[in-house]
């Protein structure tokens, strides 16, 4: 579902007081919202055509530092402007911002004539054009695990990150008591998002003490990573605003549940759920069983778009849900892809690999782009694995870490094929940039472990 704002209903709005500011918001490499604040007379009268920005915004890690080496933007090319130019479709009230608007932009270059390939939204884009000439539509989900901790962002800081504390003092999955104590701010969460047009269908306790799970409906693939950044941006706002903390690291703290973000895909033609055959096994069509082996196939090399940090990988381990083999299985959640839905109207895939800080517009398109080569080649899936399969020795593997997963993507045919060189290469610059960073800190471990011992 788009945005719930006309240009017409902002005029009034403004003219009426109710609505005073408008946020336009591009999405970073990181998956990040980043932009500036209009007057919403400003904004009405010229800035819905669009505004600029500096191009390092498409450059930076998570600290905002200017990166070199990148292709698109550097001291040496002067980090010049791209246009941000406004989805209207986007455009939306935030009702947990007083008197405030907001619309996602697309970037264009300076000039407004194309938009900027390596931005995370033209990535997506055209890989649901690939599906559309193809007669398919794209549809998808996102589930969006997090942690609650009570106190603020500067608390924790000024603790170095230490003595954080969950909302919740034990597992509350699916637990309706365990649950009340993050109510007041989840209820704030799932109101908040439903006023700003996004469909919230539930939020739940997670599998350990302090996670939560909120759900969207699914949608198409576009709308759906607009509403995955719009989702995160406002558990963190309304937690702030209740002196509390969100967290979507894949992995806060060893021996805890990792927070992932599983994606549900399926493609529609003429109404109906291309994935499903009602006489075929399980439910699943032809078209589903070679969209899946395309999964399968590309599934390492497409990793870090579903894993772009080295904490990510520290989430793929045994026995807390989080997958380790690039397998499918029939709703088996110890298998990196599980078919839901068997025997019914709604068969889809969901991929388990994906944790909580990826870029929902680079994952959902790495998704779609081995899929449709799947349909494309005609590709047989292999039988589905069963039992417990973190203890299959012979199940392909999830690469276990960031600098195994870029080299992959480095190598890849296909995803430079499907996404082109100019992409492929400016996210596994980003990707070595974050191990080159990992690499040169000395971490609590390393000291608890070899102060005195060593």
């Amino acid at each position: 579902m788009p945005g719930n704002l006309s240009l017409e209903q902002l005029k009034a709005e403004a003219a009426a007081g109710t609505i005073d500011t408008v946020i336009t918001a591009i999405i970073d490499m990181q998956g990040r919202l980043m932009g500036k604040r209009f007057h919403v007379s400003n904004f009405i009268e010229t800035a819905h055509e669009g505004t600029h920005g500096c191009n390092y915004l498409l450059a930076t890690d998570l600290e905002m530092n200017t990166v070199q080496g990148y292709a698109s933007a550097s001291w040496g090319m002067g980090y010049g402007d791209y246009m941000h130019r406004p989805d209207m479709a986007t455009l939306r009230r935030i009702p947990w911002m007083p008197g405030t608007a907001m619309v996602l932009c697309d970037v264009m270059d300076h000039h407004g004539h194309e938009e900027i390939a390596v931005s995370p939204r033209a990535v997506l884009k055209r890989q649901i054009a690939r599906a559309e000439a193809m007669g398919f539509t794209p549809m998808m989900a996102t589930e969006l695990e997090f942690y609650l901790f009570r106190d603020s962002y500067d608390a924790h800081a000024a603790r170095g990150w230490h003595d954080l504390q969950p909302m919740a003092p034990y597992n509350i999955d699916y637990s309706i008591l365990g649950t009340m104590r993050d109510e007041p701010v989840m209820r704030a969460i799932r109101n908040g998002l439903y006023g700003a047009g996004v469909p919230v269908e539930c939020s739940k306790g997670e599998a350990d003490a302090g996670q939560e799970e909120v759900n969207i409906r699914y949608s198409d693939a576009l709308d759906t990573a607009d509403n995955h950044v719009l989702v995160k941006q406002a558990v963190k706002e309304i937690g702030f605003q209740h002196g509390v903390s969100a967290s979507f690291m894949a992995k806060y703290r060893h021996g805890k549940a990792g927070s992932s973000s599983h994606v549900h895909q399926s493609l529609m033609k003429d109404g109906g759920n291309a994935f499903h055959d009602p006489a075929a096994p399980s439910g699943m069509s032809d078209l589903m069983r070679a969209y899946l082996a395309g999964l399968l196939e590309h599934a390492a090399e497409s990793t870090v778009f579903l894993a772009p940090y080295v904490n990510s990988y520290k989430r793929f381990c045994v026995g807390l849900f989080a997958p380790t083999k690039a397998v499918w299985s029939t709703d088996n959640r110890t298998a990196g892809y599980r078919v839901c839905g068997e025997d019914t109207k709604a068969v889809r895939v969901e991929c388990r690999v994906g944790g909580a800080d990826l870029n929902p517009y680079l994952a959902l398109a790495a998704q779609l782009a081995a899929g449709l080569d799947g349909i494309e080649r005609g590709l047989e899936l292999g039988p589905q694995h069963g039992g417990d399969l973190y203890a299959d020795e012979a199940a392909p593997e999830i690469p276990k870490t960031l600098r195994d997963a870029a080299e992959l993507l480095d190598r890849s045919a296909f995803l430079r094929g499907a996404m082109g060189d100019e992409v492929v290469d400016h996210y596994v610059h980003n990707a070595r940039w974050e191990v080159e960073q990992f690499d040169r800190v000395v971490t609590d471990w390393e000291l608890a472990h070899g102060f005195e011992r060593a």
